[in-house]
């Protein structure tokens, strides 16, 4: 049964929701693809990740503090998806640059609208649940943030050495939230190599969610100040336009450009499942196994095999006998690998010729 899209706790008016919804998703190659990327693929259910978000946000802002961070060619497939959405709703980067430049583009225009506002920024790619528990640890940092004027991230704890997500190392307590633990980052680190990564699990390091809660003239400011690179450039947005500043600025993630540099960062640690659907073996923990272990999405049948993907969006996959593999069919395309590798497809993409890459026969 899906959660209530409104959230019981008594609503902050200075609250703002961002979703980045960009970028292709190479690493969900073939059904992932420029024109469909993986943000309009059921992953995480059997709703497109983008419908999924939406809802998510909604459980803490109305939809008139709701923006969605995407490329144009994105914004009719997505409001195909969620129906009921308004246009006004995009902010259409006018290039790809990374999540610095466009979060802070975002937390500029926000702030031209409410000096006070507050921005969470979520991702379209994540599993949450439960989601009530999500909206009220949110709320719950967004008076952090109203009241220290810190960046904050929610960071969660390791389930595994995981190579692929940023780490945040805990400093001093903040103090006491009503239920939730809240602390200054004593660092911030971002996609370790595996030795590294298990050394932080070991040293009681978490994960980085990417979900962030700041107050949009605080966040400005330390861009200003830690990221020039990208600060220097937002008098673009007033005095020529989004263009000419996504022409100018360097691309880079926030989490590269401003919180590894930043020592005004905190976390509050959340207390909800989290995860980030980043390649086909994520779907190994965002969907029901069976008893073998293995996970089928679409029309398919599995037979004397363990631990496989398999995901079928037209006719019937049958798999007999293997192990560890990952089969994707979508389109006039099919893909099968080992599961190792599924971290990989990047590289696999940049090896294929053009036409087979693009799925044109």
């Amino acid at each position: 049964m899906p959660e209530s899209k409104k959230s019981s706790t008594k609503p902050n008016l200075h609250l703002f929701v961002t979703i980045l919804a960009g970028g292709i998703g190479s690493r969900f190659w073939p059904a992932s693809t420029p024109d469909r990327p993986k943000q309009l693929l059921p992953l995480a259910s059997n709703r497109p990740l983008i419908v999924d978000a939406v809802q998510r946000a909604r459980l803490v802002a109305p939809d008139e503090r709701i923006k969605i961070l995407t490329g144009e060619a994105l914004k009719a497939p997505i409001l195909e998806a969620v129906s009921d959405l308004d246009e006004s709703i995009f902010m259409v980067e006018p290039q790809a640059r990374g999540t610095a430049p466009a979060l802070a583009w975002a937390a500029w225009e926000t702030s031209k609208v409410d000096p006070d506002a507050v921005i969470v920024s979520i991702h379209a790619d994540h599993i949450i649940r439960p989601e009530s528990a999500f909206a009220e640890l949110l709320h719950e940092t967004v008076a952090l943030a109203e009241t220290t004027g810190l960046l904050f991230t929610i960071s969660i704890p390791p389930t595994r050495p995981e190579t692929g997500y940023g780490y945040v190392e805990p400093g001093v307590a903040l103090a006491e939230t009503s239920k939730h633990d809240a602390f200054t980052v004593a660092s911030f680190r971002e996609k370790p190599d595996q030795t590294t990564a298990s050394e932080y699990v070991d040293r009681g390091h978490l994960w980085n969610s990417g979900i962030f809660v700041w107050r949009a003239s605080s966040f400005l400011s330390e861009v200003t100040t830690v990221a020039p690179e990208i600060g220097d450039l937002l008098p673009l947005l007033d005095r020529s336009s989004p263009e000419e500043f996504f022409t100018q600025v360097p691309t880079g993630s926030v989490d590269v450009a401003v919180l590894e540099r930043s020592a005004r960062v905190a976390s509050v640690r959340a207390n909800f499942e989290w995860d980030d659907i980043g390649t086909w073996e994520a779907l190994t923990r965002s969907r029901e196994p069976d008893l073998s272990r293995n996970v089928l999405v679409g029309a398919g049948h599995i037979l004397d095999g363990a631990n496989n993907v398999v995901y079928a969006e037209e006719g019937t996959v049958v798999t007999y006998g293997v192990n560890d593999l990952i089969v994707v069919q979508s389109g006039g395309m099919i893909l099968v690998t080992r599961k190792e590798l599924a971290a990989n497809l990047k590289d696999l993409l940049r090896r294929l010729p053009g036409n087979v890459r693009d799925g044109i026969s």
